[in-house]
């Protein structure tokens, strides 16, 4: 990537400047932690929402940290004085982070946003003017190439992408750079894409004021920038994946027929990962008409892979339309072009019978499986971030039913999760319950429904017996034949292992 600076933005060419940026930022607090401090948790979640004037009350003062989060996060021109011994205001000027207005004021070129990595880090997101608080939609008619800073969206894919020590890591569509900082806390080498090259410049800064290694930055489309024979052991991508009319915004529209672009980035994923390397995705998919949404994602997933694809959320088109309208700002502008851009969004859908879209996300793994494993659902319930090692043991679990028959799983040893609790569902005063429920408090937050056996069974798992002995344990209890409940029992192992409940021990 070249070192010559896109317009607007900063130079890279000013290494100590932006070194001398940071430790002033770290100084004054301009911290996750010490805005959360500064604006209380009200204001600090309205900049989400692109209301500042929560903020702007919250920093009428005269301290350091104020001044900085008028300058880099609200965007308000901040006198000369006022910031020259809290920041090197001449080397910022001459690197590009500031510019001079007027007679005796500085502003911001771009948003700098305070972010809290996962060990404690503090991090600075960089991201085009506006773009750190509420989207592109807080700028009122945003450009094509314009780069955003973090959203949910960004925040979703880093909290489940699970994070071993890898050689080498992937982020596809690096916008502000988000993933490929996370990825530079455990992978040795990291690469990041982008096909716009704002974006790629963006990031760099991203991983210079955050005080991260650099990484490989390289302009393209999808796979497009990976050589011939280059592998991963991690690939993650937020990518533009908003079905639209057209490709109007970069950063959300991927320019493909429907959803094309969420498949293909699926299907050309499994080539490029090494033997158990992860890929994860965020992804839009439609529901068309006469067709099966799970069978769908099903045929995305490439051969040699097992694959994990929860469903989130989904809309009817009318939502989704006024969605992604509204994330632009064109609710703002003028009713006419307005209205014509809905009709378009709606007549795209009806050409294509698409009647919803779901959102979610997806996670694939290499394996050398005969069979590769395949799970599709819909879990729209609240879920525990991070996710990432949730994600990790779901694949473990994978392996470990499918290497064990119903032989070897009565003869293994299984312990109970943490935190997970049994409900009993029935009339007061009813000798027994209608049912029983074990729920879970970590992770997923799942909830399942088991008989009398399995709630006894999951209670006794303590790694100590296997659960063959358990099940004779219980049959005798129960006046059960302990071979007719031995025969029974097990497909009810295997979900409670599945769905995370039980855990082997190895």
């Amino acid at each position: 990537m070249s070192n010559s600076s896109p317009a607007t933005l900063p130079s890279l060419d000013h290494a100590d400047v932006t070194a001398e940026l940071r430790d002033a930022l770290l100084a004054a607090s301009f911290t996750a932690d010490g805005l959360l401090e500064l604006l209380g948790a009200p204001a600090y979640a309205a900049l989400a929402r692109s209301e500042t004037v929560p903020a702007l009350r919250a920093t009428r003062g005269d301290t350091p940290v104020e001044a900085l989060v008028r300058l880099f996060l609200l965007q308000q021109p901040v006198p000369h004085a006022r910031v020259a011994g809290v920041l090197p205001v001449d080397g910022c000027v001459a690197a590009g982070w500031l510019l001079r207005t007027g007679t005796d004021e500085v502003a911001a070129t771009v948003d700098v946003r305070p972010y809290g990595g996962p060990g404690g880090e503090d991090w600075f997101i960089v991201s085009d003017l506006g773009c750190a608080v509420g989207g592109a939609g807080g700028i009122g008619s945003p450009e094509e190439n314009v780069v955003l800073g973090v959203g949910g969206a960004s925040t979703t894919l880093a909290g489940i992408t699970v994070r071993p020590p890898v050689s080498a890591a992937l982020d596809l569509g690096t916008g502000s750079g988000i993933q490929a900082l996370h990825a530079t806390r455990h992978a040795t080498r990291v690469t990041a894409t982008d096909v716009n090259p704002r974006a790629l410049h963006i990031t760099a800064l991203t991983l210079a004021l955050s005080g991260a290694p650099a990484a490989d930055l390289r302009q393209g489309s999808l796979f497009e920038p990976v050589q011939d024979g280059e592998t991963y052991d991690l690939i993650v991508s937020n990518p533009p994946f908003v079905i639209s009319p057209g490709a109007r915004l970069t950063y959300r529209d991927g320019g493909m027929s429907g959803d094309d672009l969420c498949r293909a980035l699926v299907q050309q994923a499994g080539e490029r990962l090494n033997q158990g390397g992860f890929a994860q995705f965020l992804a839009n998919w439609q529901h068309v008409e006469g067709e099966d949404w799970q069978d769908r994602l099903r045929s995305w997933v490439p051969r040699g892979c097992d694959a994990w694809i929860v469903q989130r959320e989904v809309q009817d088109v009318m939502q989704y339309a006024e969605l992604w309208l509204r994330d632009a700002g064109d609710h703002r502008r003028d009713v006419t072009e307005y209205q014509a851009r809905y009709d378009a969004w709606l007549d795209e859908f009806e050409a294509r019978k698409v009647r919803a879209v779901g959102f979610g996300w997806i996670a694939l793994r290499r394996t050398d499986a005969a069979e590769p494993s395949i799970t599709v659902e819909e879990w729209p319930h609240p879920v525990e971030q991070p996710l990432g090692d949730t994600v990790r043991a779901h694949f473990d679990r994978v392996d470990y039913l499918r290497a064990h028959d119903d032989a070897a799983l009565l003869a293994g040893h299984f312990r109970l999760a943490a935190e997970i609790v049994q409900e009993q569902v029935g009339l007061p005063g009813a000798e027994d319950p209608e049912h029983v429920v074990l729920r879970q408090h970590r992770g997923m937050r799942r909830a399942t429904k088991v008989d009398t056996v399995g709630a006894g069974f999951a209670g006794v798992c303590d790694g100590t017996l296997s659960a063959g002995r358990i099940l004779d344990a219980i049959a005798q209890l129960v006046g059960e034949d302990p071979v007719l409940l031995r025969d029974r029992t097990p497909a009810q192992i295997r979900l409670l292992i599945e769905q995370g409940f039980l855990e082997p021990v190895r």
